[in-house]
C-alpha cells in the first residue's frame, strides 16, 4: 500500500476500473475516480468496464449491463478522464482476461477465497447462504484483470485491500512456478466517503448515495436529508463531529475549513442546516465541471462508441501479448 502524495511520475501501468451496474456517485469519484484523472497525465493508465464482475451480483439481469456500460462511460469523461490519456475498454471484449482467470484458478484455493473479508462481508450485506461460483472467484478475475496489462499500481478504494493482496500472492504463484513474467501490483487507497445514511459507505445498492449525474437541486436535498449527530437537537447543543456524516464531508470537500466547524460544532455555535448549506456549496464546486462536461458528451453516443471500441483494441492488443508469454512460461504454446 502506499500514499498518493508519494507518487512520482513514472512509466509505470496503472489499472483502475468499475462493476456497470449503475451510475457512479460522489463515493466512487472520492475514492477513485479522482486519483484516475491525475494518474492518468503520469502512467499508462487503463480504465475498465467490469460488465463480467457485474454478473456476479447482476446475472439475472444482463440488460442492465448494456445499459450501464454507456452509462459509466459517460461518467468517467465527465470526471475528468480523457481518452487520449487514458484507455477505456469493455471487460468481456477482451476474452483473454478470461483465459488468464482460468489459469489462476488452478492454484487458489477455496479456503483463501471464503475467508477474503470483503467476499465474506458482500456475501452478507446481499443474504447469500450458498456462494456462486463466479461470485467466490471474483479476486481471480480481478487478478486477470490487473495483470494482463502487467499493472504496477491499482487506486481502490480500502475494501479492495484483501483483493490486491489476493492478486500479489497469486503473482508471486505464477512467477515461482513458471517465469517471471508478472507484475505484483500495489493499491493506491482513496479516501472514504460515507453514505447519505451514515451507516456504511456510500453505495448505489444501499440506496445512500449522491449521483455524478445529480443536479444541483437533487444535491441540495441529499444533503439536507443526511443523517447528522442524532443527539444533537437544539442548535445550540454541543455536536459530536466525530459521529456526523456532514462533518466527514466537510473534511474531505472543505478540508481547510473543517478544524473550524468541528470547534464551533463542539461548542453549538453552528446548527446543522448551516453546516449542511456550507457543504452543499463545497460539493457544488465538484460537481459544476462535472455537470458541464457531462452536456458536452451526453448525446455524443457514437463518440461514446468510438471511444470505447477503440480503447478496447489496444486494450486487446496489451491482452495478446501478455497471454503470448503466459503460455510460453507455462510451456503450452505447443504450436508456435
Amino acid at each position: 500500500m502506499i500514499n498518493q502524495t508519494a507518487i512520482e511520475p513514472k512509466q509505470e501501468v496503472v489499472l483502475t476500473g468499475d462493476r456497470t451496474t449503475g451510475k457512479l456517485h460522489l463515493g466512487h469519484y472520492v475514492g477513485s475516480l479522482k486519483s484516475r484523472v491525475q494518474l492518468q497525465q503520469q502512467y499508462e493508465t487503463y480504465i475498465m468496464l467490469a460488465d463480467v464482475q457485474a454478473l456476479t451480483t447482476h446475472f439475472h439481469n444482463p440488460g442492465l449491463l448494456a445499459e450501464s456500460v454507456r452509462q459509466v462511460a459517460l461518467d468517467y469523461l465527465s470526471v475528468g478522464i480523457d481518452p487520449e490519456q487514458a484507455t477505456i475498454f469493455v471487460q468481456s471484449m477482451v476474452p483473454e482476461i478470461a483465459e488468464l482467470t482460468i489459469f489462476y484458478s488452478m492454484f487458489v484455493t477455496v479456503s483463501s477465497l471464503r475467508h477474503n473479508p470483503t467476499v465474506k462481508h458482500e456475501a452478507q450485506e446481499r443474504g447469500y447462504e450458498d456462494l456462486f461460483y463466479g461470485f467466490l472467484g471474483y479476486p481471480v478475475s480481478q487478478a486477470a484483470d490487473i495483470t494482463f496489462c502487467k499493472a504496477s499500481l491499482v487506486p481502490a478504494g480500502e475494501d479492495q485491500i484483501p483483493h490486491i493482496e489476493q492478486t500479489r500472492r497469486i503473482v508471486r504463484r505464477f512467477n515461482e512456478l513458471y517465469a517471471p513474467v508478472l507484475v505484483e501490483p500495489q493499491i493506491l487507497v482513496g479516501e472514504r466517503l460515507e453514505g447519505l445514511d451514515g451507516g456504511s459507505k456510500m453505495s448505489k445498492s444501499l440506496g445512500n448515495a449522491i449521483c455524478l449525474d445529480a443536479s444541483a437541486e437533487e444535491v441540495r436535498m441529499q444533503i439536507r436529508k443526511a443523517k447528522t449527530d442524532p443527539a444533537r437537537i437544539h442548535k445550540t447543543d454541543p455536536g459530536h463531529p466525530d459521529i456526523c456524516t456532514i462533518y466527514g464531508y466537510h473534511c474531505i470537500f472543505r478540508s481547510e475549513g473543517s478544524e473550524e466547524i468541528q470547534e464551533e460544532c463542539l461548542k453549538g455555535s453552528i446548527g446543522c442546516a448551516a453546516c449542511k448549506a456550507m457543504v452543499t456549496e463545497a460539493i457544488e464546486e465538484v460537481m459544476k465541471p462535472i455537470r458541464e462536461r457531462r452536456r458536452l458528451y451526453k448525446h455524443r453516443t457514437k463518440d461514446i462508441d468510438d471511444i470505447l471500441m477503440a480503447g478496447t483494441a489496444k486494450a486487446r492488443n496489451v491482452a495478446r501479448q501478455t497471454m503470448s508469454e503466459v503460455r510460453e512460461a507455462m510451456g503450452i504454446d505447443y504450436f508456435k
